[in-house]
């Protein structure tokens, strides 16, 4: 095939993503240096279109960038009130008094937000700067100069099914630039390709995830209590797998419902879709749902293996940010400051570096900045949680967690050392022999909904004569390996229904409807085979959604 020509563009400094951690970076350089080009990709059809988090918001990153983010006209109104946190049983529940918690633990302070809108509102603060965002802009490829990251390739259209050029072929541009920063978010598809050229998991832990399904409730105005903050543990999951729930009350009688399973979990018949629908069947969580509207629902990968699990950061010419680097503090459920500190780090360094002449280079300030600054300090002290929950179960890691909190808290030092993580998400997988099939209960209509219902509420379309973007690097092993050995959990794990197993026996077939993908990525971490690789989608493609 001869090679495709393509026009190219020089920056100083190109960003993929326009999540927090990009938009954040592409501010700070531009508050830096005016003079400074730079760009920022987003695939979705519009800035905020692939946003979804909690969210409860800790404004320290946007502090820092913009202190004066409330006169600015930031969406962020809805402070917290009121912080629950409870144990669920089947029919009731108990609340964990907020006493013992350590003071990190704590929500006062922090503002319930739609992240999807505060990216849009961070857009327009880039773009009054003279930074240039493009949404709908795919960033498929690296640009290579030898070893280093030169920049990427974006905006490429019109391919056939079979990967072919179709007649409407746009083969899309180079983006070149001194430094290029990828705030793709979790298991980004470019941050892959660099984590796997430049080795930059070595000496580290391998990533953790947890996958976060969401829907936002219009509820009873009497129910409704503006500012209050509920997490919940136990029930539905018990002893299946690790994970909880978050309800926040934003404003407009609206709450945001979210489950999150943690996946490492070993029984493959765990359907984690089913289980987030059977917990808003919990008594205290039905009630406050009947007689409301679910108006939207979304999922995406959350990155869980907190300090253990961050690899190194940079490579020649490139830098990993946000969730793509893995900053989400587990325990406080929050990750969109780090992100933006993340962003902030960033650019100050690559700043630093174009004003001194550098390009392309190992840019380890950041790295530095990173590992010693405010992201470590929010980091380092819940660094044992997930592991002890991981190997000890649910309740050990409450209480042992919550000594080792306070012990960091206080004395800055833990009396378990830095433990360790374990093998893969993927590789956690047992047999499907090994255990029993979980009866869900059928989805009502009123509370509960069947999966492709629900995609319809996250307004997720790809165009359906491109390549399918969610790659098997071996066709035969859904069926041949997957089916007989895992009931291929592909047919769970996945929350937008992309995988089925379709006829039986010698007649079954493993067929994806890629155009229901959310771009959660749970398919390419929990795939026990690691036979599934998620790229983008041609730019524009994917979810749109609203208030995320």
């Amino acid at each position: 095939m001869a090679e495709i020509e393509r026009e190219s563009m020089e920056y100083d400094v190109v960003i993929v993503g326009a999540g927090p951690a990009g938009l954040s970076a592409a501010i700070r350089l531009k508050q830096i240096n005016p003079d400074l080009e730079v760009v920022v990709l987003e695939k979705g059809s519009e800035v905020g279109a692939h946003i979804l988090s909690g969210a409860v918001l800790d404004t320290a990153g946007l502090d820092k960038l913009l202190p004066d983010w409330k006169e600015r006209g930031a969406p962020i109104k809805v402070d917290v009130k009121k912080d629950n946190f409870f144990m669920l049983g089947p029919h009731g529940h108990l609340r964990i008094p907020n006493w013992p918690m350590p003071k990190l633990m704590s929500n006062h302070g922090k503002y319930i937000v739609s992240m999807a809108n505060v990216c849009r509102w961070m857009a327009e603060q880039a773009e009054a700067l003279g930074v240039e965002v493009f949404p709908g802009m795919s960033a498929s490829e690296i640009v290579w100069d030898g070893d280093r990251v030169a920049g990427v390739v974006a905006g490429e259209f019109g391919k056939n099914p079979d990967g072919t050029q179709g007649p409407g072929y746009e083969p899309g541009m180079e983006l070149r630039g001194k430094y290029v920063m990828l705030g793709e978010g979790v298991r980004g598809s470019l941050a892959k390709v660099v984590m796997e050229k430049f080795n930059l998991s070595k000496d580290h832990c391998p990533q953790k995830f947890g996958l976060g399904m969401k829907e936002i409730w219009e509820i009873d105005p009497a129910k409704h209590q503006e500012g209050t903050v509920t997490h919940t543990m136990g029930w539905p999951l018990g002893g299946n797998a690790g994970g909880g729930s978050f309800v926040y009350h934003l404003e407009n009688n609206q709450v945001y419902v979210g489950f999150v399973v943690h996946l490492n979990y070993e029984n493959p018949h765990l359907y984690p879709y089913m289980e987030f629908q059977r917990f808003k069947h919990h008594p205290m969580i039905a009630n406050l749902l009947e007689g409301g509207k679910r108006v939207a629902y979304g999922a995406r990968a959350i990155s869980e293996g907190g300090w253990q699990s961050i690899p190194k950061l940079t490579a020649p010419g490139v830098v990993l940010m946000g969730c793509a680097a893995g900053l989400v503090n587990v325990p406080r459920i929050k990750g969109n400051h780090n992100a933006m500190l993340s962003g902030i780090a960033a650019a100050n360094a690559a700043a630093a570096a174009i004003k001194a002449g550098r390009a392309g280079d190992d840019l380890v300030e950041y790295e530095t900045d990173l590992r010693s600054g405010p992201i470590a300090k929010d980091l380092k002290p819940v660094r044992n949680v997930k592991p002890m929950w991981s190997k000890w179960g649910m309740f050990p890691s409450l209480v042992l967690g919550g000594l080792d909190m306070w012990t960091n808290s206080v004395f800055k030092m833990s009396l378990f050392g830095t433990l360790k993580h374990g093998k893969t998400d993927a590789a956690a997988t047992g047999e499907a022999k090994n255990f029993k099939p979980i009866d869900y209960p059928k989805p009502d209509g009123k509370l509960s909904f069947d999966r492709l219902t629900n995609v319809s509420f996250s307004f997720t379309n790809h165009e359906e004569s491109q390549p399918c973007h969610l790659h098997l690097k071996d066709p035969s092993i859904p069926i041949s390996v997957n089916l007989p050995k895992y009931d291929e959990p592909a047919q769970r794990y996945c929350p937008a229904g992309v995988y089925e197993v379709i006829g039986e026996g010698a007649d079954a077939k493993f067929q994806i409807n890629f155009q229901n993908c959310v771009h959660c990525k749970t398919c390419d971490i929990k795939d026990p085979s690691q036979n599934i690789n998620w790229t983008t989608p041609q730019g524009g493609d994917g979810p749109n959604y609203p208030n995320m």
